[in-house]
């Protein structure tokens, strides 16, 4: 087995954030992925699309190669999936404290839960595309129902 302080392994764990020794991916979302999101959320949903994109793909490299060093399956630390389903559950929505907040509960909801189907994705797809590919269904998710209670109120 390998290190894991390589620097792909780093990004992977948001430069060590997903080393908390409570609940890691609550915390990413709240220390890496509302800062993120305040940084672009004011951009247009095109550009958000393309940053997140660009994020996710490089967030299955680096996911295969944290697995790969750790020689773990999605290995607990391995956060930088938490970032991305989180940008995905806020693009489009306003930047306000109401839709950060509801977008936080939600998404951290939905990739605690795993509803169908994010669960049997979280079961069946395995490697880099699978660690990233649950947190993008329940960022698809919350932020359908984000937009929805957001709406309402």
């Amino acid at each position: 087995m390998q290190q894991t302080t390589s620097i792909h392994f780093r990004l992977a764990t948001l430069l060590g954030l997903g080393k908390s020794s409570v609940a890691p991916g609550t915390v990413a979302t709240l220390v890496a992925g509302v800062p993120c999101f305040l940084l672009i959320g004011h951009l247009s949903v095109r550009i958000q699309a393309a940053l997140v994109f660009i994020l996710f793909a490089a967030g299955c490299l680096l996911c295969r190669e944290a697995e790969i060093q750790s020689g773990r399956s999605d290995p607990q630390e391995v956060v930088i999936d938490e970032l991305c389903g989180y940008l995905i559950a806020m693009m489009g929505h306003p930047v306000s404290l109401l839709s950060i907040f509801t977008g936080f509960l939600l998404f951290r909801l939905f990739d605690i839960w795993k509803p169908w189907p994010i669960g049997y994705v979280d079961r069946k797809v395995t490697g880099g595309i699978g660690i990233m590919l649950d947190d993008v269904l329940a960022g698809v998710a919350a932020n359908i129902l984000g937009l929805i209670i957001l709406k309402l109120f």
